[in-house]
């Protein structure tokens, strides 16, 4: 079904307005630029098939997230089933006018979030990052509000863990 020059309108309104957010949300997932892009741009061209649909219930942002959080899991299942090795490593020096320099700073942060499964990463992102309730996060992982709650505390626990030891590491040196 062809959208309505007035949906057509919303559309480009929409990517315009959020492609930003969705490339960071897809890179935090992946550790991977290319990938990130390759990502939003496929959930766009999903969305934009069932705008129409998409634009009446009013949520279309929690549509393409849901979108981009299943192409990450789908990537990283294909990844681990192949064993192939997905390496996580921001550019070694970020362009200043690059949208993700200050991530790509935060190196430690990003290496102990890579060490993370896939399913607590995607928590952790949505609820840290994305700022999502815990039930916003469960509904669009499709997940309890507990494993929710469980997973979010857990993956930090994992991460307090590994910067206090990177940086007892780097203070013996």
């Amino acid at each position: 079904m062809a959208l309505t020059e007035h949906e057509e309108q919303a559309f480009w309104e929409f990517v315009a307005g959020r492609r930003q957010q969705l490339v960071r949300t897809a890179y935090l997932l992946t550790g991977d630029h290319g990938h990130a892009e390759d990502f939003v741009q496929d959930a766009l061209i999903r969305a934009h098939r069932n705008w129409h649909r998409i634009e009446r219930a009013d949520q279309p942002e929690v549509y393409v997230r849901r979108i981009i959080v299943n192409l990450a899991n789908s990537w990283w299942r294909r990844a681990l089933r192949h064993r192939t090795h997905v390496a996580w490593q921001p550019p070694d020096l970020p362009d200043e006018h690059d949208g993700h320099a200050a991530v790509d700073r935060e190196d430690e942060l990003w290496r102990a979030l890579a060490t993370l499964p896939p399913g607590m990463r995607a928590v952790i992102v949505l609820r840290y990052y994305e700022e999502l309730t815990e039930a916003e996060t469960a509904a669009l992982l499709g997940k309890s509000l507990g494993t929710v709650k469980s997973q979010a505390s857990r993956g930090l626990v994992r991460m307090r863990r590994l910067l206090s030891a990177s940086r007892a590491e780097v203070t013996a040196r």
